[in-house]
């Protein structure tokens, strides 16, 4: 998705949501954190990030953007604190860890800065927004696309994410659809840091110690990539299907060219950042979502979409990092 139809969306987003933005002479600073690009993913987040606020700052020239990055909670934590001395209007964080995140985030938000937090929840909320993909959704659409090119029968290993609530939602629902599915049996279900060099060597040990596997479910692309990596280094012509996370350009374009296993992904687009930066600029500007006495909503979840070659064209992004 062009980062247009995303800006686009977010603002019919807001306009069915809240009010029409108001006229004002008054300029406006909005400041965004996101964790540093040490992944695939967060790559994209930041590629994103910086695409959204060129675009949003020459669509509103009284609006100032400040992106900065962080590879540590502590170090995001003193990003905020210098955001906040810059007369901060509003603030958007995707936080590093939202444990040692909350106090920082909660002070801002209580001075009356607009606060977006994306992807990564807080415990107790300190936000006018919250927005993130569906997790959930994420592991529903994988199962039954695995279920349903398997024709229901076959072996499976699961890759999966860090021990933390996001990987939980994900592989949770995605044996809770599996439960429909008594002919497929999940060999082994382990953990691989959404890491890609840890990723190759725990698929590596899996197709060691089982011999016949029908697919593989990679609840992240960079995974998905390392696992083909131990498929083709293992000489493996057993496995059929290779199913990942995240719709990222790389793996997009293996099942537009017809990858023999790639065929499908599921999106959780880091593109989500942009739009959380444009609903910052609807926020200051008067399209106060989140506000109780307005009765809007303080959450927006994105759709997670299942991308196979018949919608492929509409996910691809040759110019995205991710």
């Amino acid at each position: 998705m062009t980062l247009t139809r995303v800006l686009q969306k977010t603002a019919l987003a807001a306009a069915l949501m809240g009010t029409a933005l108001t006229a004002s002479a008054q300029e406006y600073t909005i400041g965004v954190t996101v964790p540093a690009a040490e992944h695939g993913w967060t790559a994209g987040l930041s590629w994103w990030a910086q695409q959204a606020t060129e675009e949003l700052a020459e669509k509103h020239p009284d609006v100032n953007f400040t992106v900065l990055s962080a590879n540590s909670g502590t170090a995001q934590v003193a990003n905020v604190e210098d955001l906040m001395i810059r007369n901060l209007d509003a603030l958007v964080i995707l936080p590093y860890n939202p444990a040692t995140l909350q106090a920082v985030i909660s002070e801002a938000y209580e001075e009356g800065i607009y606060t977006v937090v994306v992807d990564r929840e807080l415990e107790t909320p300190a936000q006018n927004v919250f927005i993130a993909g569906d997790n959930p959704g994420l592991g529903e659409q994988a199962a039954r696309y695995i279920a349903e090119e398997l024709g229901g029968e076959g072996n499976l290993l699961v890759l999966e994410g860090p021990p933390i609530p996001i990987n939980s939602q994900r592989v949770d629902a995605f044996n809770r659809v599996m439960e429909n599915y008594p002919g497929i049996n999940i060999l082994a279900s382990q953990n691989t840091d959404w890491n890609a060099q840890q990723a190759l060597s725990v698929t590596e040990d899996l197709l060691a110690s089982n011999p016949e596997v029908d697919a593989i479910w990679a609840g992240d692309d960079d995974v998905l990539v390392a696992a083909l990596q131990a498929i083709e280094e293992n000489s493996r012509d057993d496995i059929q299907l290779v199913v990942g996370g995240g719709g990222s350009q790389r793996v997009i374009e293996m099942i537009r060219n017809d990858h023999p296993m790639v065929k499908g992904t599921v999106t959780y687009p880091p593109s989500m950042i942009a739009s959380a930066i444009a609903l910052a600029v609807h926020g200051v500007k008067g399209e106060r979502l989140g506000d109780m006495y307005h009765g809007v909503p303080s959450r927006m979840i994105l759709a997670a979409d299942l991308i196979t070659a018949d919608n492929v064209d509409e996910y691809y992004e040759p110019d995205a990092a991710y």
